[in-house]
């Protein structure tokens, strides 16, 4: 006779139309009830990595991150030929030409020493800004990917000025390509703060509120609102995001940096005409502190909104599909890439791939619902732990002591009560 695991699963709510409404998009969220049985030896089931978020269907949770790997229709036709899940374009906004670029505008931080070239790069500085090319030429290609791959998910990314008029028109041209949601860049740290763009709204919750009031008026497709992480409480704001319509958080963009000086010349970087400016620090240095702002945000829309309704995409420095899956243990529904992409190309979504499902099949899991969220509960606060701490001492303490009665033996432990009372 076979042996038996049990795992654990959850109950799929069923849903019987998935062209939905702007206000009804959403997945119900599963829930862990019931026991799923497993023989030993069995070949076991591959693990589904499609999702559906606010009613968007996906072949997986991996999504392109706004930045360069979007930028034009080439780029993007090739993220969707390598199978990524969703491509999120480089943002847009109505007025190109107050855009302008400098180069050189990256710079890496290595795991060796000042100026080494040879250590694993683990930081990535941009100082780039939005998209320079014209709307009209980016209205044109989303158009193109959307009738060349309808049935893919093609995300844009939009920021304006603190204007109601240019945000509802930015909305009404960019949904007339057949775009199926919007991202709003709430988040970017550097470039036109001045004009209220980006992170000058992510920053101030009552700017933010009405900015996303304007937004959720005027578009008919669901809306992520994407949050900098350059803030005190990143929950805040997304609170303010999610309650003002938005169907959607994203999290995080970069962290604002100074990349360091270069100890011979003593010049900042990335250095152009030797000067730099503080830009957006991203890669594998920031991961921890993007799980630590998702972490934030999934506790606040579990306690506060109904899980089942609103969506959140994790965000920062993701190379593995076990960076991916912390996210979606987290609570994320879906995970970005972007300097990963930069660094090891378009391909490294069937590497991502391929870890996630061995993560999954490790644990049994044959779907991303059967594990979102599921390390949430384990998150606690430092009293709480010192609480559980002492009392599993405490415990362990009276193991070490034995039975201090005759009235305390039990059947069912009497071997174990024995030796816990045996001194050698």
């Amino acid at each position: 006779m076979a042996s038996l695991n049990f795992t654990q699963i959850r109950n799929k709510n069923p849903i019987s139309d998935l062209t939905l409404t702007r206000s009804q998009t959403g997945l119900a969220r599963r829930t862990r009830v019931g026991f799923k049985v497993v023989a030993a030896g069995e070949s076991p089931v591959e693990p589904d990595l499609s999702v559906t978020v606010n009613g968007l269907h996906m072949p997986n949770p991996f999504v392109i991150g706004s930045g360069p790997p979007g930028t034009n229709y080439t780029v993007m036709k090739r993220a969707f030929d390598e199978g990524w899940g969703a491509v999120i374009a480089k943002t847009v906004s109505l007025d190109a030409a107050k855009v302008i670029n400098v180069t050189p505008r990256y710079a890496r931080l290595r795991a060796d020493s000042n100026g080494s070239g040879k250590g694993q790069i683990i930081g990535w500085e941009n100082i780039e800004l939005i998209s320079d090319r014209p709307l009209e030429t980016m209205l044109k290609e989303f158009k193109q990917l959307k009738e060349e791959y309808p049935d893919r998910i093609l995300i844009a990314s939009i920021m304006e000025e603190y204007n109601k008029a240019a945000w509802e028109e930015l909305i009404d041209r960019v949904e007339q390509t057949g775009v199926d949601a919007f991202e709003i860049n709430f988040s970017c740290p550097h470039g036109m703060p001045e004009r209220r763009m980006g992170a000058a709204v992510g920053q101030d919750c009552a700017l933010l509120e009405e900015v996303c009031g304007w937004i959720n008026a005027k578009a008919t497709i669901p809306v992520w609102a994407k949050m900098t992480p350059n803030i005190t409480d990143i929950a805040q704001p997304a609170r303010v995001a999610l309650k003002s319509g938005c169907e959607g958080i994203a999290a995080i963009n970069t962290i604002m940096s100074v990349m360091g000086i270069d100890l011979k010349t003593l010049r900042p970087e990335p250095c152009v005409e030797g000067y730099s400016t503080p830009g957006g620090y991203s890669s594998k240095a920031v991961h921890p502190i993007a799980l630590g702002k998702v972490l934030s945000i999934a506790k606040m829309m579990k306690a506060e909104f109904n899980d089942a309704d609103y969506s959140l995409s994790g965000i920062g420095g993701v190379e593995t599909g076990g960076d991916a899956a912390e996210f979606i243990l987290l609570g994320a529904n879906s995970v970005q890439v972007c300097t990963g992409v930069m660094m090891h190309g378009y391909g490294l979504v069937k590497k991502l791939c391929a870890e996630l499902k061995d993560v999954m099949k490790l644990h049994n899991f044959s779907s991303i619902e059967d594990f979102r969220g599921a390390s949430l509960p384990y998150f606690t606060t430092h009293t709480d732990l010192v609480r559980r701490q002492r009392e599993a001492i405490e415990q362990r303490k009276a193991v070490k002591k034995g039975l201090q009665s005759d009235k305390d033996w039990t059947g069912d432990g009497f071997v174990k009560e024995t030796e816990s009372m045996v001194s050698n």
